[in-house]
């Protein structure tokens, strides 16, 4: 028989045993949260990826005919390989995107490669813009002059510019009007020549 006595102990000892275990239990599972909300170390292993990536592309280029001439550089950002630099042709463009694409674990290739011929145009484009702001300029230079002038600011002249040639187009009161117009033209810095056919006078 049990004493009241010795029955407190063994509730005693199993309520503490029962504590224990729940303290334990909610430290593991306090613990198994706090694992959980670790980060991962993803942006490690991303970079080692690219980097892997970056080499393999790289080692694809040696030695492939259809590049040779060529200097192209390669960065690989979370599997997306840029390929920047020079190709000496299009097909050698052409050729450095597919090799690349075809390399394992490539997700796009954004090809940014330029060549001789899209150089050129490049060029071009530029100087038509030079172009064009230069003649820009001057017609706006001279419509300026035209109306701060005493004798001309009140006439309704229009101005147009095409590679420095100066085209004026209008009607004045007197041939003399026509020839101040024509010389504030010229007076202004980089006209060619000016065109006054359109020009013309009433009196």
């Amino acid at each position: 028989m049990i004493t009241s006595s010795r029955a407190g102990q063994v509730v005693h000892r199993s309520l503490v045993s029962l504590g224990v275990a729940t303290a334990l239990s909610v430290c593991l599972m306090a613990g198994a949260a706090a694992g959980d909300a670790t980060p991962h170390s993803d942006g490690v292993g991303a970079a080692m990826s690219d980097a892997a990536i970056t080499t393999k592309v790289k080692t694809s280029f040696v030695g492939e005919d259809r590049l040779k001439g060529s200097h192209i550089k390669v960065v690989t950002t979370n599997g997306v390989v840029t390929l920047t630099g020079t190709a000496a042709s299009s097909d050698s463009k052409d050729a450095a995107e597919e090799i690349a694409q075809n390399v394992s674990g490539v997700r796009s290739v954004d090809d940014q490669i330029s060549t001789p011929s899209s150089a050129s145009g490049a060029h071009k484009v530029i100087a038509k813009t030079e172009r064009v702001g230069s003649d820009t300029w001057i017609t706006t230079k001279v419509k300026s002059q035209i109306l701060a002038d005493s004798v001309s600011k009140g006439f309704d002249v229009h101005v147009k510019t095409l590679h420095g040639v100066v085209m004026l187009r209008g009607m004045l009161p007197t041939s003399d009007a026509v020839a101040h117009v024509k010389d504030i033209a010229a007076s202004v810095e980089h006209v060619k020549s000016v065109d006054t056919s359109e020009l013309k006078s009433s009196g």
